[in-house]
């Protein structure tokens, strides 16, 4: 059965085991079916030598997180992102009602107001205890304000769910870009999804779709900051998703906020730092396929009496988008890691730069801030307003 991976990339992988340390899956189960180098090797195994796709094996690329830590420890550099999104995309295609249905559940993303309808009837079921917490929706804040541009210096990507449900995240990030003397015009309804959750869910002719659109409503030359790593990381492989010159020129000009703002630090005004001690928990897209997660870093320390670092080399948290929705026993045996981990670090707050990070970890009773809340704090606090 051709999955449709290039030869090449799915040739890179030499099966050293390097990988597996870093492949939550992997450390939660021992499975090697549940590792980058079996999952390679079940993919070489279908596609080469024609074995069956079996549930055993429709499994074990379902069960991957996604989270790529084994691209970063990779010396062959395998492209294991690329390699299980084209396999899950070739799998969907052979299962219609499943990809039909995923499909439905992923619609409203691309209807911001669907989706806010959606988000007032979520809000209102929150206050009658309705929601389970296993879905780990955050606390829903009251309807927000809407951003208001200020500038044309920077575009602030807003995108879908997290305007829906994290939008003060957004004004956090308004709130320190404009400290930093930055003119800001949110993307808004007309941009909407990025298509990165899609993507991960083997619907890539949506993903090209969505892609396709935000690089058509948001021309120009202006920088795009990002303050959702997921979304962050999607929109940097527009030009490996649709390999056109354009969406490569487009990728080129996609910053996570904190990466963005590193080299201007010294614009931001110097305040009383917070007394609180914050642990950082990279996003996996930060980390491994943005590469800009010392950024993060760099922003809080001035604003927080001290950071730590966990000790468990950057394992995902287990959120992975929707991955803890399909996959909640494993999701949950991954994030329970984690929590060992924040625990050992002695953190009053754990800061996050992706909403799924922060609501996955939310749902266990972790203190979880994005860092540009915690950063627009500190600067509210010493007298900068909005």
């Amino acid at each position: 059965m051709d999955l449709g991976i290039d030869e090449t990339a799915l040739s890179t992988c030499v099966q050293c085991g390097l990988c597996l340390p870093h492949c939550p899956t992997f450390r939660v189960s021992g499975d090697e079916s549940r590792s980058p180098r079996g999952r390679v090797a079940l993919m070489r195994a279908v596609q080469r030598q024609g074995a069956p796709l079996t549930a055993e094996v429709k499994a074990a690329f379902d069960t991957c997180v996604q989270c790529r830590g084994c691209e970063s420890a990779c010396p062959s550099q395998v492209p294991f992102g690329r390699l299980i999104e084209e396999t899950r995309a070739s799998v969907a295609d052979r299962s219609p009602l499943k990809k039909a249905a995923t499909r439905l559940a992923l619609e409203p993303l691309s209807h911001p107001g669907a989706l806010r309808a959606g988000t007032g009837a979520l809000r209102v079921a929150q206050r009658f205890g309705l929601v389970p917490k296993r879905l780990a929706v955050p606390r829903l804040a009251p309807r927000p304000e809407p951003l208001v541009p200020s500038g044309d210096d920077v575009v602030l990507f807003t995108g879908c769910v997290m305007d829906a449900w994290q939008r003060d995240v957004h004004q956090a990030g308004q709130v320190v870009l404009e400290a930093a003397g930055f003119g800001v015009r949110p993307s808004g309804d007309d941009v909407g999804c990025c298509g990165a959750l899609h993507g991960h869910a083997g619907l890539r002719d949506q993903a090209k779709a969505r892609a396709t659109s935000v690089i058509e409503r948001l021309g120009g030359d202006t920088p795009i900051l990002v303050d959702s790593a997921g979304c962050g990381a999607a929109m940097k492989e527009y030009g490996v998703l649709l390999g056109t010159p354009a969406a490569k020129a487009f990728s080129a000009r996609v910053f996570d906020v904190a990466e963005w703002l590193e080299p201007y630090l010294e614009r931001l005004p110097r305040t009383e730092p917070l007394d609180v001690v914050v642990a950082v928990q990279d996003p996996c897209h930060l980390r491994h396929v943005q590469r800009a997660h010392l950024a993060t870093r760099a922003l809080l320390a001035p604003f927080v009496a001290r950071l730590v670092e966990l000790d468990d080399d950057g394992l995902c948290c287990g959120a992975g988008g929707a991955y803890s929705l399909f996959q909640p026993k494993l999701a949950g045996a991954i994030r329970d890691r984690k929590c060992e981990a924040i625990a050992r670090a002695g953190a009053d707050v754990v800061a996050s730069a992706n909403p799924g990070c922060l609501w996955h970890l939310g749902a266990k009773d972790v203190a979880a801030r994005h860092p540009l809340s915690i950063v627009a704090e500190a600067l509210e606090r010493g007298g900068v307003r909005p």
